[in-house]
């Protein structure tokens, strides 16, 4: 390998200032408070975390117990050739290792069962939580970035709680403990070792306020490559036909390097701690032996004494190196940690009103009183006003962006509308509680989405107490029961969540069959044959209008034969009803809906 490919992955290691700024001012409070939270989980575990701290205590008193035992052996036996007791001596410094031994294998052992526990109540808590928050969050985030807050942030948090707590408690016992004892033999020794602490405390300070920004935008960029991922593997189809791999590449690229370079940068700085730690370590050794044997040549300490003071120069050295280097892992941590609580604090779904009620029973009457709607600044729909009778069939018909999603958004109250009043049997909707009012309704989507499951699974999710015959009725009625005949495995038939292994027509009517067998009062389509062949959409159609009676129905559609022998039509524009009426009424007025009928190209 050249020089120059070794050299290539350290050019141009640039960090966004801008992102480093933000990261500094927030670093003064957040750590602190999010340390706390993640503490109110582990307190869960009282008993099993009284256990540890006890074991870290022994651990730590018998740590400094063995080098003590070491010089007075040396003073009491070696230096005064007395061999009496000296077995003795010695098999007591074994137990107290073997005894420091078994404490640290305990506290490992409840730490894990600790650890476990608090991740496992912390990923189900913000499990929980995706399923409370409203729709706009996930239409504002990417999955892929989420989903890197579900994995490797917890995972984060999770190395830590396994590793570092203990570790940081047992070296912060270790260094009182150590500076204890080291007083209580020669105070002026003392003061001579502990002359490189500062020196540790100004080099931790300086690479430890670089490397917590860095961590912290480390973590930040590392969602954005898992969000660009899952991106790309799930439009893999779109990339191709429209051969765009090159780009996608490039921009992956861009991203990739941009995460390397904060990588680069925090593992860097992150590698200094050990490294100025052992300098200073060596340093203390030094000023022991010099000054240690100008003291024992004096008389003023013993040589044992030295021998204790370099074990315990070692031993709170290595405590400072331990804390330096569990900080930066603590960092990372806590900036998985922040990024996990940011999903917990952000605002759920807004809760029902107080006064909200559950119908048993709906006709369907719907009326849209000068609706209007903005998603941020952005108004989408503007004084809406028609209604729909039980049992009606209405069509919303119009260019890109003219609303139709929109007004489904607002019908299933995944989005509240500003102002007017949208009324169900006369009961305004933010006065029927979510959950019931979405149970009388059933919603296919223009892309069809299938759980990992049976292709019986997948039907039954539209009602999961329903038969196995009810559930080949339901197939039936969606034309899906002759091509899930011919399957192999028939409905046991297993799938993944792309639904691999049939077409794309095949998994619209899947969902469709979903839909039907929830027995919905409201039926809402959203381009829901856009994706079937012309001869699997006339025979849905023919389904659909079977199912159609004596419900009311709201329908998208791009091919609008399909929408023909609908009640009411409505053309939108830019948020605003533009035309009103049935087809032939329509046809008729040769407004705008006619031009679209005639020119069925145009992007709509």
């Amino acid at each position: 390998m050249s020089l120059t490919k070794i050299k290539e992955p350290f050019r141009n290691k640039k960090i966004d200032l801008d992102d480093l700024n933000v990261d500094k001012k927030r670093k003064a409070t957040k750590p602190f408070l999010t340390i706390k939270r993640i503490w109110s989980y582990l307190i869960i575990e009282k008993l099993k975390l009284s256990l540890v701290i006890l074991m870290v205590i022994m651990s730590s008193a018998l740590s400094l117990l063995g080098p003590f035992l070491i010089g007075v052996t040396i003073d009491d036996f070696i230096s005064t050739k007395e061999s009496s007791g000296l077995l003795t001596l010695l098999l007591f410094l074994g137990l107290v290792y073997f005894g420091h031994s078994i404490s640290v294998f305990l506290q490992n052992f409840w730490m894990v069962g600790i650890a476990q526990n608090t991740i496992y109540d912390l990923r189900e808590s913000l499990f929980e939580h995706f399923h409370e928050l409203p729709i706009a969050y996930f239409d504002e985030n990417l999955h892929g970035e989420l989903m890197s807050r579900v994995t490797n942030d917890i995972d984060n948090i999770n190395n830590t709680l396994n590793q570092s707590v203990i570790e940081i408690f047992t070296s912060v016992l270790t260094l009182i403990g150590t500076l204890a004892v080291m007083l209580y033999l020669s105070p002026l020794l003392t003061l001579i070792t502990m002359s490189i602490v500062p020196l540790m405390i100004f080099a931790m300070r300086w690479i430890t306020s670089r490397t917590g920004p860095l961590y912290k935008l480390q973590q930040k960029r590392l969602g954005i490559v898992n969000g660009y991922v899952e991106e790309a593997i799930s439009g893999q189809h779109v990339i191709k036909t429209f051969s765009q791999e090159e780009r996608v590449i490039r921009e992956f690229s861009e991203r990739n390097t941009s995460l390397n370079h904060a990588s680069f940068w925090a593992m860097l700085f992150s590698g200094f701690i050990p490294k100025v730690m052992n300098l200073l370590n060596f340093l203390s050794f030094g000023l022991i032996a010099l000054f240690g044997g100008i003291l024992a040549i004096k008389g003023q300490i013993t040589v044992g004494v030295i021998v204790i003071f370099t074990e315990y120069a070692r031993q709170f050295t290595r405590p400072l190196n331990e804390l330096s280097n569990q900080f930066n892992i603590l960092l990372s941590a806590i900036a998985g940690a922040e990024r996990v609580f940011d999903v917990l604090d952000t605002l759920p779904e807004t809760k029902d009103e107080k006064n909200a009620k559950e119908l048993s029973k709906i006709k369907g009457h719907f009326e849209f009183k000068d609706v209007t709607f903005a998603y941020k600044n952005t108004k989408t729909l503007n004084q809406l006003n028609f209604s729909v009778l039980p049992g009606e069939t209405i069509a919303f018909v119009g260019h890109t962006g003219a609303g139709k999603s929109t007004i489904f958004n607002l019908i299933l109250r995944f989005y509240n509308y500003q102002s007017g009043s949208i009324t169900l049997d006369g009961i305004e909707l933010k006065n029927i509680k979510r959950a019931n009012l979405r149970t009388h309704m059933s919603f296919v989507l223009q892309d069809s989405f299938l759980f990992s499951g049976t292709i019986k699974e997948n039907i039954r999710y539209g009602r999961l107490n329903a038969t196995d015959d009810e559930v080949v009725e339901a197939a039936k009625k969606a034309n899906a029961h002759d091509f899930i005949s011919h399957l192999e495995q028939g409905y046991n038939t297993v799938l993944d969540d792309s639904g691999s292994g049939i077409s794309q027509g095949q998994k619209q009517l899947l969902t469709i069959a979903r839909a039907f067998i929830a027995e919905p009062t409201i039926l809402l389509l959203d381009e829901a044959t856009s994706n079937i062949d012309t001869i699997t959409e006339i025979k849905i159609s023919e389904a659909l209008h079977t199912l159609m009676i004596n419900r009311t129905s709201f329908v998208i559609a791009h091919r609008l034969n399909t929408i023909r022998n609908a009640d009411k039509i409505i053309y939108l524009s830019q948020g605003e009803i533009i035309e009103v009426g049935s087809h032939e009424d329509l046809m008729k007025l040769r407004g705008e809906y006619y031009q679209l009928y005639a020119n069925p190209l145009t992007t709509h």
